[in-house]
């Protein structure tokens, strides 16, 4: 199918992006494309206008500041996958990136045009809830920077208010003892998560320090496991309190999204199977 018709601009800064936001009722900010304009053909979507930000410089980019990782909005899923400073300070995140879609949609597709997209099937937004990441937006009023687990609203609904464009994610770095993975169930003909757990552990002398635990897929937004997390905190990570906390995750998928591939049943088991899996290559990378 074809879309509907619309205005396309091309902005050369974040503030003229911001004035057509503003000036173009129902506009949508464009970057890589590769969720908008499949949509669009389907007229699923119809914008009256396109805003492309992908040639606005400043947004795109990896570079550790600190304890953290600024990653630009414009910056495709191949370089997040391929960064030294990702692999090595947070590989769990490129390791996700390097799981979504195929080349080509790596090549093209931005970590900020997915983190705005909110598909629940998206790969990034369970890992970065998972890591405590930042979204950085700007927009009328200035900069806002939101937390990931509050970012993530609904089906493809977020936090971001009208005008609003998000510039950037900041990742906190690991250290010595921290290990993360993020294993998913793609589908068989998109790679979609049907459903995806990151697992993020920190061990000291064998005792979990801290636990962080997300999935994805499996509900609108991706959630916290929150009571699983808790039954690891200060405990020796073995096998037995991994298989407990495994069994706390059905807890955490209240109304399970339910299709033709999937059940919400399947997909509480699919979540506390993965789970399990995930913590204990977690614990096991934490123990370097």
């Amino acid at each position: 199918m074809y879309p509907d018709q619309f205005e396309y601009f091309r902005p050369k800064t974040l503030a003229e992006a911001a004035a057509l936001l503003k000036k173009h009722k129902g506009a949508r900010v464009l970057a890589g494309g590769h969720s908008l304009l499949p949509a669009m053909k389907l007229r699923l979507a119809s914008p009256k206008a396109l805003i492309d930000i992908g040639r606005i410089k400043g947004l795109s980019g990896i570079q550790a500041r600190g304890t953290h990782l600024w990653i630009g909005a414009t910056t495709v899923h191949a370089d997040v996958a391929a960064s030294p400073a990702v692999r090595k300070s947070c590989p769990v995140l490129a390791e996700a990136a390097g799981e979504i879609g195929d080349l080509q949609v790596r090549n093209r597709g931005t970590i900020g045009g997915s983190v705005a997209h909110a598909d629940p099937a998206a790969d990034y937004p369970t890992v970065l809830v998972a890591l405590d990441a930042t979204i950085v937006a700007k927009g009328p009023k200035g900069e806002r920077k939101i937390p990931a687990g509050k970012f993530f609203l609904d089906l493809f609904t977020t936090a971001l208010k009208p005008g609003e464009i998000v510039t950037s994610v900041l990742i906190p770095t690991g250290g010595k003892g921290v290990g993360g993975v993020y294993v998913k169930h793609g589908h068989p003909a998109s790679a979609y998560a049907v459903v995806g757990v990151a697992a993020i552990l920190e061990v000291k002398n064998g005792n979990c320090v801290r636990a962080s635990l997300a999935v994805g897929g499996a509900t609108p937004n991706p959630v916290r496991a929150s009571k699983a997390e808790a039954s690891l905190a200060g405990k020796r990570v073995d096998d037995a309190a991994i298989e407990s906390a495994a069994r706390e995750v059905g807890a955490a998928i209240r109304d399970p999204l339910s299709d033709g591939y999937a059940s919400g049943e399947f997909r509480v088991h699919l979540a506390t199977v993965m789970a399990k899996r995930a913590l204990q290559t977690a614990a096991e990378r934490a123990r370097g």
